[in-house]
C-alpha cells in the first residue's frame, strides 16, 4: 500500500509520500537511542508537564486534527473530534497517576526479614525504545494509548502508522516536539510494512506493541520472539452482545446501534455478533433493525451524518464478500445488504447498514471479523445457548451482557472467554481500566496500570541485612 491521504469519501488520492530510505531509518533509530539515555533520568514531574502540554495543544487543534482524520480514514467528523478529546483526557489522566502507578511495592515485613534482607522492594524502570506499530481506525487514539503511559514510565516511541494515515503520523510527531519533549523522545518512521522486521530486529529497539489485524500481529510476534523482545498484541475481535429476557430490551436495542456502527462499523470492540433470548429476540430485533435502517450514510464532513465510508476499497471488498457469503448460505438480510445507490455516494467506499439473521456456523461470518457496519444476528434457547454461541469464536476482546438476573450476570462474567465482560452497557477503553483480549485476540493490556508497567523491568532491590 502506497503512504498516502486517499479520501474514502470521494476515492481522490490527496497527497502521496515517499517511505524513508535505510539512511533515514537509521538516523531516527540513533535518534531514539541518545534521546532514551537523557529521557530515562527524567523525573515524574518533568514527564507530566509535558504530557499535560500536550494534551493542551491537541484541545487546541481539535477541529484542524479532526477535519485530517476524516478526510483520511472516513470517521464522521464528530467522531473524529471526540477522539481528540478523548486522548487529551487520557494524557491527563497519565499525568496525573503514573508517579503512583509506578511507585516502589514493598513485600511485608515479615517476608523481607524471611528473603535475609534489611529491606526489599520493586522498583519499576523504563525498558528503552518502543516500536508501536498502529492502524488506521482510530488514528489519534491507538497511539495515544501506548505513548502516554510509555512516554511517562520513561520509555520513548517510534511509530509506524498505517500507510494510509501518513499527516495524522506526522501530526502527532510534531504534537510532541510543540509540546517541548527532546529530540528523539517520539518519531514517526513512514515505512512500509515489509520494514517493521529490520526496525523490530535492531538492537536499540527493546519492545514493541501492535494494534491490528491477526496476521499483522503474527508477523510481529514472530519476529519479536525471535529477538526475544516483549510484545502487546491488540487484535481482531467479534465481541457478544447477548440480550436475556430481564434486560430493558428498548434500552438494549438502541445502544446495540451504537455499539455496532460506532466508527462506520470499524472498530475492534465494536460489537458484532447479537446473542438474544427466544422470549425477547422479536421485540429486539424490530426495535434494532428500524433503527440501524434509520441511519443516515453520507459525507463524513456533513455534521448530520451518522455513516460515514469505510477507510479503503479493499475493506469494503472484505465486507461485501462476508456478506455474500452468508446470503448464500441461507441467512436474511434484513435490511442494508449492499453499497447505498445514491448518486452522490458512488464514488466513495460506502456500505450501507446491515443486519442478518439466521447466521449459522458454516457462515464466514461466524468465525470472521465483520469490519464494517453489518451485525449477525442469533436466537438462543437459553443462558448455556447463549454463552456456547457467545464463546463458540476464535477472538475474545471484549463482550456485552444485558440482564438484571444477578445469577446470570455472575455466570457471564464467570465464562465468557474476553477480556472485559460490560454489563447493560457498550464496551469502551477508558484510561483506568485495562484493555485488551485473550484467544486470536492478542494478549498483554494497555491503559491502566496493566498498561503503563508492560514496558517497564520490574526490578527487585534487595539490600542485607
Amino acid at each position: 500500500m502506497p503512504i498516502a491521504t486517499v479520501n474514502p469519501a470521494t476515492g481522490e488520492t490527496l497527497r502521496t509520500f515517499q517511505p524513508l530510505d535505510a539512511d533515514a531509518v537509521e538516523e531516527r533509530l540513533a535518534r531514539a537511542h541518545r534521546a532514551f539515555q537523557e529521557y530515562r533520568t527524567t523525573g515524574f514531574d518533568e514527564r507530566a508537564e509535558l504530557l499535560r502540554r500536550a494534551a493542551d495543544l491537541l484541545e487546541r487543534d481539535r477541529d484542524e486534527i479532526a477535519r485530517t482524520i476524516t478526510i483520511e480514514m472516513g470517521k464522521p467528523l464528530g467522531a473524529a473530534r471526540a477522539e481528540a478529546a478523548k486522548c487529551a483526557k487520557a494524557m491527563r489522566w497519565y499525568a496525573d497517576h503514573a508517579e503512583e502507578l509506578l511507585a516502589d511495592e514493598r513485600p511485608s515485613a515479615a517476608d523481607i526479614k524471611d528473603s535475609g534482607a534489611s529491606t526489599a522492594y520493586v522498583r519499576y524502570r523504563p525498558l528503552g525504545p518502543v516500536l508501536a506499530v498502529m492502524p488506521w481506525n482510530f488514528p489519534l487514539w491507538q497511539v495515544v494509548r501506548f505513548a502516554a503511559p510509555a512516554l511517562m514510565a520513561g520509555n520513548v516511541g517510534l511509530l509506524k502508522h498505517a500507510s494510509n494515515v501518513p499527516q495524522t503520523a506526522l501530526y502527532l510527531e510534531e504534537l510532541m516536539r510543540r509540546a517541548g519533549y527532546r529530540e528523539g523522545c517520539f518519531q514517526t518512521l513512514l515505512v512500509g510494512s515489509r520494514a517493521v522486521d529490520a526496525i523490530l530486529r535492531d538492537p536499540r529497539i527493546a519492545a514493541a506493541t501492535l494494534t491490528g489485524s491477526e496476521g499483522a500481529g503474527r508477523s510481529v510476534a514472530a519476529v519479536a520472539g525471535d529477538e526475544i523482545k516483549k510484545t502487546v498484541l491488540e487484535l481482531g475481535g467479534s465481541d457478544p452482545f447477548v440480550v436475556m429476557p430481564s434486560a430493558d430490551v428498548a434500552r438494549a436495542a438502541q445502544t446495540a446501534v451504537t455499539a455496532r456502527t460506532q466508527n462506520n462499523g470499524q472498530s475492534c470492540i465494536a460489537a458484532k455478533r447479537f446473542i438474544v433470548h427466544t422470549d425477547v429476540y422479536d421485540a429486539f430485533t424490530e426495535a434494532f433493525v428500524a433503527a440501524m435502517a434509520r441511519l443516515r450514510v453520507g459525507d463524513p464532513l456533513d455534521e448530520a451524518t451518522d455513516i460515514g465510508p469505510l477507510a479503503t476499497e479493499q475493506g469494503r471488498a472484505d465486507l461485501e464478500e462476508l456478506v455474500d457469503d452468508a446470503r448464500e448460505r441461507g441467512a436474511t438480510v434484513l435490511c442494508g445488504g449492499g453499497r447505498p445507490r445514491a448518486e452522490e455516494l458512488a464514488a466513495g467506499w460506502y456500505y450501507e447498514p446491515t443486519v442478518l439473521a439466521g447466521v449459522t456456523p458454516g457462515m464466514r461470518i461466524h468465525r470472521e471479523e465483520a469490519f464494517g457496519p453489518v451485525a449477525a444476528l442469533y436466537r438462543a434457547a437459553d443462558l448455556d445457548e447463549a454463552l456456547r454461541i457467545a464463546n463458540d469464536s476464535p477472538f475474545g476482546l471484549s463482550s456485552n451482557v444485558w440482564t438484571e438476573d444477578e445469577a446470570e450476570r455472575e455466570r457471564f462474567v464467570a465464562e465468557l472467554a474476553a477480556g472485559g465482560v460490560y454489563v447493560n452497557g457498550m464496551t469502551a477503553s477508558h484510561p483506568a481500566m485495562p484493555f485488551g483480549g485473550v484467544k486470536r485476540s492478542g494478549y498483554g493490556r494497555e491503559l491502566a496500570g496493566h498498561g503503563i508497567r508492560e514496558f517497564c523491568n520490574a526490578t527487585t532491590v534487595w539490600i542485607s541485612a
